[in-house]
């Protein structure tokens, strides 16, 4: 039976077979904080794989059986046999790089920098766990992405927006309250995976959260610093654009007012004493009612570049989320189209924002959806640094209860070509700011951790946060990749481990089929996200509709409607507009679609949907049968903890199954061509 230790995720404490000779002296030369965890890490990774714990020194002896530690620049004493002195050369280490060699009772683990250093030690862990490591082996390698971010919408009460793990751990009862020892263990499971920045509170700032950037909170947000610092994680603060009138008192916020960029200024020189290293702030500004530049008749450039010169005499960056769209939207109105809203925005400022400002631009135009085309922002922009925001907490996609391995979409996400000049897909755009352009820069997601035992809620849910660290580093890798790692981490390399790898890679197909049908959005429960609620938000201020009536459905936003498909470039546009040549897995976002209009396997459009709905249900029920299967493998607390979540899911994907499928019966008054159950 496997004895799976939930709160240690990928980072098991398993003994295995190693397939090297690993010595047991650890040679490091003294540095720093970052490099003195690295050493500690492989030391304790030794211990929880192979059972001993190496002796450390930290004087090189060359010539010497053993493990060599550091940075590449300070190699010039290790051994010549494994080409020490020349590994920056033959790799060209970007930041946060590494080497990894290992020959005849030598190792070698080098870093370009000290966080390299630790990534390098972790990966190699995570590699002789997988059984990959063997006695002639060389790695090197870099992240594709500057920027590895996780945001956290934690507030200061405790709860978490969007969050179904458990309350924050980082605040209760209205301030800090964190257990020192956790959040040491959960900043070392995110440079495990590579991540180096995480925001701490919401991005909608309120209430008592304006004043986390008061000497109130500000020692404490220091010691949460301080912890996140050894494992080579900088902060970010989330920061109300409003502060200057709403905790300085002054008139205004008006961005090319002297005061208020005056306040700031100030403001910032304070928060740096606190937290010399403080990444800088992320803003959610004229978004769903919180304030910004729009309501001083000012530009998203003013507001963001008023922040960024406050912040840029520290080396800080300013990460301006791009989700601004019209939230009172008039429903009868259907000349506007939400899904314009950020490239209608944001692309004629391009050039327009300072150089310590990024952009952080949702994945796709509308909200996290099961599936949405990705931004036309991406490609588009030339002259402005941005990021792309993703989101691993199950907001739209399960709520933790329903398993949705979300890389599976993520790869398809890395995978899309802009169209925009020669490599031009998404994960290619990443790679262009290796070669100076102005490319993607990096990754942020909404994480889905909690207070929760196993940190998630759902035990596979682990695999989304561990598949964002692994895609983030390098854009290329695959879903089934990630997935074999996970799980093999997770629960060994075994049958087991095998079969909970094709349950995950299972789930995205499953849920999508019995989500809202062919890219529609937006059918779930108010509010909560989770569930059907087929018109929920049908007659809402949001602006995410469907428009089904009793011949049709769907949104027609090519030329011929609202347009949306001409912010894509040239090729894609045309590939959008047509329905013959539009990915069917997004065809009712761009179109909209008479019920008898017939799909590429011959069935119409309704019978597609009725298809989907039942097979989604059946999967899921598969999926239920796979876990039963593993009963007599797993420990109870896991098999069961999982067990009821795929029972709840099961209901869940039922109801979506036979709501769907009965709205469109009833809208139709057409029947399941293979005379399936539907009610009337």
């Amino acid at each position: 039976m496997i004895m799976l230790k939930e709160y240690d995720c990928w980072l098991q404490k398993r003994k295995i077979t190693a397939g090297i000779n690993v010595p047991d002296t650890v040679f490091a030369h003294k540095g720093g904080e970052v490099s003195d965890r690295a050493v500690k890490e492989f030391v304790c990774g030794i211990d929880r794989l192979l059972g001993f714990k190496p002796k450390v020194s930290r004087k090189i002896a060359a010539g010497k059986s053993g493990v060599f530690l550091g940075l590449v620049s300070g190699m010039k004493d290790a051994p010549e046999c494994c080409g020490a002195k020349n590994w920056d050369a033959k790799c060209s280490l970007s930041e946060n790089g590494f080497f990894i060699k290992a020959a005849e009772k030598q190792i070698f683990i080098a870093g370009k920098d000290e966080p390299g250093l630790l990534y390098g030690v972790f990966r190699f862990l995570s590699l002789l766990a997988l059984g990959l490591i063997k006695n002639v082996f060389e790695l090197c390698d870099s992240p594709v992405s500057a920027l590895r971010m996780i945001n956290h919408w934690d507030n200061f009460d405790g709860a978490v927006e969007r969050g179904y793990a458990g309350n924050s751990l980082f605040y209760k009862n209205g301030g800090f309250d964190f257990d020192r020892q956790r959040i040491e263990d959960y900043a070392r499971l995110l440079a495990s995976i590579g991540i180096n920045r995480v925001s701490i509170n919401n991005v909608n700032v309120r209430a008592n959260a304006k004043l986390l950037i008061t000497e109130k909170y500000l020692k404490d947000a220091g010691k949460l610093a301080d912890i996140f610092r050894r494992f080579g994680i900088r902060l970010l603060i989330s920061v109300n654009f409003g502060a200057p009138w709403s905790l300085g008192k002054l008139p205004t916020a008006d961005p090319l007012d002297e005061k208020a960029a005056d306040w700031w200024k100030n403001r910032v020189a304070l928060i740096y004493k606190y937290i010399p290293d403080l990444a800088g702030f992320l803003v959610k500004a004229d978004s769903e009612g919180e304030p910004g530049p729009f309501q001083y008749n000012r530009t998203h450039a003013d507001g963001a570049n008023m922040l960024a010169k406050a912040v840029k005499p520290f080396g800080g960056i300013i990460v301006w989320r791009c989700f601004v769209y019209n939230c009172v939207q008039d429903w009868r109105d259907k000349n506007v189209d939400r899904a314009r809203a950020a490239y209608d925005h944001f692309i004629q400022q391009d050039g327009a924002f300072d150089d310590n400002v990024i952009l952080q631009i949702k994945h796709g135009p509308y909200d996290f959806q099961v599936r949405e085309p990705v931004s036309p922002l991406f490609g588009a922009l030339k002259k402005t640094r941005h990021v792309m925001e993703l989101q691993i907490t199950q907001e739209y996609t399960g709520h933790q209860i329903d398993l949705c391995y979300l890389p599976w979409v993520w790869e398809d996400i890395m995978r899309y070509d802009s169209a925009h000049g020669e490599k031009s897909s998404i994960m290619e755009l990443t790679a262009k700011r290796e070669e100076g352009l102005c490319g993607i820069e990096g990754f942020s997601a909404v994480v889905n951790v909690g207070l929760d035992g196993n940190w998630t809620g759902h035990t596979l849910a682990q695999a989304n946060l561990y598949g964002y660290g692994r895609m983030a580093w390098n854009p290329a890798v695959t879903a089934k990749e990630i997935a074999r790692e996970w799980s093999a981490l997770s629960f060994g390399l075994n049958e087991t481990a095998r079969k909970i790898e094709n349950i995950l890679l299972k789930s995205y197909p499953a849920y999508e089929k019995y989500n809202a049908p062919f890219g529609v959005c937006f059918m779930v429960t108010p509010n909560t996200h989770y569930g059907p609620n087929i018109e929920g938000y049908e007659f809402s201020r949001w602006g995410t509709y469907h428009r089904a009536s009793a011949d049709a459905i769907g949104i027609d936003r090519t030329p011929s409607g609202t347009g949306y498909t001409s912010q894509y470039s040239p090729k894609n546009a045309a590939l959008f507009a047509d329905p013959s040549t539009c990915p069917e897995n997004l065809i009712l976002f761009f179109h909209r679609l008479r019920y008898d209009y017939k799909m590429k396997n011959g069935q119409t459009l309704l019978q597609n949907i009725y298809d989907t709905h039942f097979e989604g249900y059946d999967d899921v029920a598969a999926m239920l049968e796979d876990w039963k299967s593993l009963e007599n493998s797993l420990e109870s607390e896991v098999y069961n903890s999982v067990l009821s979540r795929f029972e709840r899911q099961l209901v869940n994907a039922r109801e979506w199954r036979d709501q769907i499928n009965t709205y469109f019966r009833r809208k139709t008054g057409i029947g399941d061509n293979r005379g399936r159950v539907i009610y009337d």
